[in-house]
């Protein structure tokens, strides 16, 4: 079936039915001809030979001899009849007798002309002989004119004779019809074969380069149509493989393109299905249908489907915000456009979580710098114009107010001094000096700074340091400010009698430094910010006057800048421990 349905099969059948009808019409009208030809060609020669018998009989005088050369002139299937009179009938085969008899000849109206015209008669005959069957033949009359009287001669041969050879040269012709279809056949299919070769070669070449192989290439066999079709084929496949390659390249580009962008891009059609995504836009959807708010829903937010139809409508772009979590984003809806209509969009999703973070950082700095300056600053301006005004009524009050607008300005400049120390460390801008610290006196002079204060507050300083050398390498003035931060919160947030503990010991990788109390401790829900800006603990847990707040935040970029970590525990009753894990630094 595949052999018929291809161009060689279907070719081949074509030559073939064309020439089975050209030879069936062809045979026909040869054998009509052929048969036509014999019969023509056996009335002819009957005539002849009856006229050849009837000039014999004419031109001899003895009547008997010339009969015996008649019979001579006559061959094997042919019979003769010869009426000289009424009374006189001669038969070559004297079966005859009882079928052709004078009788015969006068009943019969054809055969009787030839006594009164003087032309031959023809005429077809049936006869029955011996052999009682009933035959068919051709009778011809040909007058003869004796001394003194008219006669004829009549001839007949059987049907058959012509049949056989009719039959014969039909099987002649047949035999060779059907030995012309044989070898029509065969030459029909090599020559479909040879035309349709490059056909066959450019469909399983054109086969090839659907699968993505574009190295095929059509052999050109001919220099005809045919051989241009394969030079053309061979042009294209070459022409398609630069499209396609460059295609590839610049899909591998867009693909590069939209993995390396930070914000999500979303290809969707008007029916709201995804065609394209890449990596920022799989986090957001994944995080859209991980939401709590979301479980259960579509994919894809309804939102997104709502800016679409509007962008399909106006045929503008379309912008929106959302959240979810504690997650916030922006989107924008662009319309994508064919030659006739919109066919989809694009949307580009952007995080904006960070930004907002920031932002509400930025407005708490704000709010936070203007309410630690708005005190010392009111002080300082209350107690200056106290001064001015001469309210203080001796000299003593006078310098009770002087030492309190010192000790607010010094606040202040520790504040701003602060804030520039915290703004340089997360900016990078400030650097590191490393230097080789001797361990032991390093953390014993820190311990001794405190012990005063300890003493002042009632509570018991420890200072241990069990490492497996003496000399670590880090920033020791950047060390002692987070210590001295640390340990100064801890006396301060410790009640009396309480204990501070000052822990140094060796980690896999460097140092680990541990400032322990057992004093009032914070709040779980307050862990998460301590080393935020300006957070500070509930004032009722404190004594004496709060500091500014970015001491905990400047310890933690100075531990991040010696690339190590700061970790805090605490419960409330219980106490607080943080913990340093400083890695060892090397030259």
């Amino acid at each position: 079936m595949k052999r018929w349905n291809s161009v060689v099969g279907k070719l081949w059948a074509t030559i073939l039915l064309l020439m089975f009808v050209v030879l069936f019409v062809l045979s026909i009208l040869i054998m009509q001809f052929f048969q036509s030809y014999v019969v023509e060609d056996v009335k002819k020669s009957l005539i002849d030979t009856a006229s050849q018998i009837a000039k014999t009989l004419e031109e001899h005088d003895e009547f008997s001899f010339a009969l015996e050369v008649a019979w001579e002139i006559l061959d094997e299937n042919t019979h003769a009849i010869i009426i000289t009179d009424e009374n006189h009938i001669y038969h070559s085969n004297p079966e005859d007798k009882k079928i052709f008899d004078i009788n015969y000849f006068k009943s019969d109206k054809t055969l009787s002309q030839v006594f009164t015209i003087d032309d031959s008669v023809t005429k077809e005959i049936e006869f029955t002989q011996s052999d009682e069957k009933l035959n068919q033949g051709l009778m011809i009359g040909v007058p003869i004119h004796l001394v003194n009287k008219t006669g004829a001669v009549f001839i007949y041969q059987s049907l058959d004779v012509m049949d056989n050879a009719i039959e014969a040269t039909s099987d002649i012709i047949l035999w060779s019809a059907g030995i012309a279809f044989i070898l029509t056949s065969a030459f029909a299919f090599f020559l479909s074969t040879r035309v349709t070769a490059p056909l066959r070669k450019m469909r399983e070449s054109a086969a090839e380069v659907a699968k993505g192989r574009f190295d095929v290439k059509v052999p050109i066999l001919t220099h005809d149509e045919i051989g241009e079709l394969a030079k053309t084929f061979n042009k294209m496949r070459e022409q398609l493989e630069v499209n396609m390659n460059a295609l590839k390249r610049e899909k591998e580009q867009l693909s590069s393109i939209l993995r390396s962008m930070a914000d999500g891009v979303i290809t969707i059609n008007k029916q709201g299905e995804i065609l394209v995504t890449n990596p920022p836009a799989d986090e957001f959807l994944s995080a859209w249908t991980d939401s709590q708010d979301n479980k259960g829903k579509k994919e894809i937010p309804p939102e997104f489907i709502d800016l679409l139809n509007e962008s399909i409508k106006t045929g503008k772009d379309q912008s929106g915000e959302m959240n979810f979590g504690d997650r916030y984003w922006s989107f924008i809806v662009s319309p994508q456009f064919d030659e006739q209509s919109i066919r989809g969009a694009v949307v580009v999703i952007r995080d904006m979580t960070e930004e907002r973070k920031l932002e509400k950082m930025r407005k708490d700095f704000v709010a936070n710098v203007s309410h630690e300056l708005r005190t010392p600053v009111a002080m300082l301006q209350g107690y200056s114009e106290a001064l001015i005004d001469d309210i203080a009524g001796n000299e003593e009050e006078r310098k009770e107010i002087i030492k309190i607008i010192n000790e607010e300005s010094l606040r202040m400049g520790r504040l701003v001094n602060e804030l520039l120390d915290l703004a340089r460390l997360e900016s990078g801008s400030m650097s590191l000096t490393f230097d080789d610290v001797q361990l032991n006196s390093y953390i014993e002079r820190i311990g001794r700074k405190f012990f005063g204060l300890a003493k002042e507050n009632n509570v018991h300083l420890e200072v241990q340091v069990n490492t497996d050398k003496d000399i670590y390498r880090f920033d020791p003035d950047r060390i002692e400010q987070v210590l001295t931060n640390l340990i100064d919160n801890a006396i301060r947030h410790t009640p009396e009698e309480g204990l501070v503990e000052l822990k140094v010991t060796s980690g896999q990788n460097g140092l680990i430094l541990e400032i322990k109390d057992n004093g009032s401790g914070i709040p779980s829900e307050d862990l998460p910010f301590v080393f935020e800006r300006f957070y500070k603990a509930d004032k009722a847990r404190t004594r004496g006057s709060s500091g500014t707040g970015l001491g905990l935040a400047i310890a933690k970029n100075i531990i991040d800048a010696h690339k190590g970590t700061i970790s805090v525990w605490s419960e409330l009753g219980k106490g607080t421990v943080f913990t340093i894990n400083l890695p060892e630094q090397t030259n």
